[in-house]
């Protein structure tokens, strides 16, 4: 019996046959894409992958190298598209970055008034010590071995910041411009960042000036006095708090502040509000705007 061609059949039986064909002779190729598919995935499961995070089995999503809010590693590339002489690695680029680097800065400025914590080294305790140290933690991973380094009284009070770890970035403490100009590379090996940053460094390398209106201020601020008859120390920093986390009152000029130390007086933090400062008996350390000693509120950079 002759076995018909597909010229011969009906148009319906022809149609049933082409069709088989395609599938026999589509068959071997779609059996090789398998192979190379990843085994245990599928297409769509591939989209959803994510990293366990090693408690519980829970899983976390895998962060993008593209995601702004990524910490960067170690050996992220250095660039100061700005020029303000800060790389973009260190400055916080979204507005939940910047929040919660505002709250955690200032929460751990205002709880040195009640308790100073052993990891501030007692040989930095002045004024723009407090800055320096509240800015570094504000900085770090916030987990069960840093609440118990730091001691009592401490709890969360924001996510983490994602953009920037203290703990794992290029510039390590580094984190401190100590002369005038844009970024370039060598900074980090000719002493343009440092760990250490006094009042005058603050100032004229890691903020950028606000106004003297303190309605202009955000929490987390910076307030400077210069005073030039201070032949070591001229610039006097605060922090600004606007309204308090301890002990709130309803008012929302807050500042806290360490009044510096001598050979004779360690000092010691203050925290009080800007009106009773107004009031202060020495006028040339109200923060007024009629107070020539009194330079203004400056944002830093790392906000800016």
């Amino acid at each position: 019996m002759l076995i018909p061609t597909i010229q011969m059949l009906t148009p319906s039986k022809r149609r049933i046959v082409t069709a088989g064909i395609l599938l026999i002779s589509l068959a071997p190729l779609a059996w090789s894409i398998r192979q190379l598919l990843p085994r245990g995935r599928s297409f769509k499961g591939a989209s959803a992958l994510a990293a366990k995070n090693g408690e519980g089995g829970k899983q976390k999503a895998v962060s993008s190298p593209d995601d702004p809010a990524a910490a960067p590693s170690a050996d992220a590339k250095l660039i100061d598209s700005d020029n303000d002489g800060i790389p973009d690695v260190v400055e916080l680029r979204t507005f939940q970055d910047r929040d919660n680097f505002r709250r955690w800065f200032t929460a751990i400025a205002e709880i040195q008034f009640y308790q100073l914590s052993d990891q501030w080294n007692a040989e930095q305790r002045d004024c723009a010590g407090l800055t320096r140290f509240a800015l570094r933690e504000a900085l770090r991973r916030h987990d069960r071995l840093w609440f118990q380094k730091m001691g009592q009284g401490y709890e969360t009070v924001a996510p983490d910041v994602a953009g920037f770890d203290l703990d794992r970035n290029p510039l390590n403490e580094k984190i401190f411009r100590a002369d005038f100009g844009s970024f370039h590379e060598g900074d980090l090996r000719n002493g343009r960042f440092s760990e250490f940053a006094d009042g005058r460094t603050l100032k004229n390398f890691n903020s950028v000036f606000v106004s003297r209106d303190r309605r202009e201020a955000q929490p987390g601020d910076l307030l400077f006095f210069y005073q030039p008859w201070v032949q070591k120390f001229p610039y006097h920093v605060m922090i600004f708090l606007g309204a308090p986390r301890l002990a709130p009152n309803g008012a929302q000029d807050w500042v806290v502040y360490h009044t510096g130390s001598s050979p004779t007086d360690q000092g010691t933090v203050k925290k009080v509000e800007l009106s009773i400062l107004d009031r202060h008996p020495d006028p040339r350390w109200r923060p007024v705007e009629s107070n020539k000693n009194f330079l203004g509120f400056y944002r830093l950079k790392i906000l800016n």
